[in-house]
């Protein structure tokens, strides 16, 4: 909850007599498009898109399938016995809950992929706008839209 700090900074630098507030550096940093515009961002950004191709590949060709038999359902529903009906249905309830769980198994994967991924290169980023901060005397830096870094 970095968030929560952002408005008690401004109040105080708000608040901060006009000689003091001369005296304190702020800088600014996106590190997002900084994570977007280097290579090492670049490399990982391409392995986790190629990753998420070959997996959404993988759950197209089983909606697919799916929608195939749910289309055979609808066609043959009028001559199948009740019983046979009920079993079918049955079955594409528990094959569309496959299906779902599938899809958010997933996302999940790659949410956590990428978050890791991307943990180790915002970690060096952050050690270098520390380094930076502190050699060009910055009293907080912020980061776009998400609050201090520094």
């Amino acid at each position: 909850m970095r968030h929560a700090f952002l408005p008690s900074l401004l109040l105080a630098l708000a608040v901060v007599p006009a000689a003091a507030r001369a005296e304190q550096k702020i800088g600014y940093v996106d590190l997002q498009r900084a994570l977007n515009e280097v290579e090492e961002g670049k490399t990982a950004k391409a392995v986790l898109q190629k990753d998420f191709a070959e997996k959404q590949k993988t759950l197209d060709a089983k909606k697919a399938e799916f929608e195939k038999l749910q289309a055979d359902f609808e066609k043959q529903a009028v001559v199948m016995s009740e019983q046979a009906r009920k079993d079918k249905a049955q079955d594409l309830d528990r094959r569309a809950r496959e299906l779902q769980a599938l899809f958010v198994n997933l996302q999940k994967d790659l949410s956590e992929r990428e978050r890791d991924v991307t943990r180790g290169i915002f970690d060096r980023m952050n050690a270098i706008v520390r380094e930076i901060a502190e050699a060009d005397g910055f009293s907080y830096v912020l980061e776009k839209g998400a609050g201090i870094v520094y």
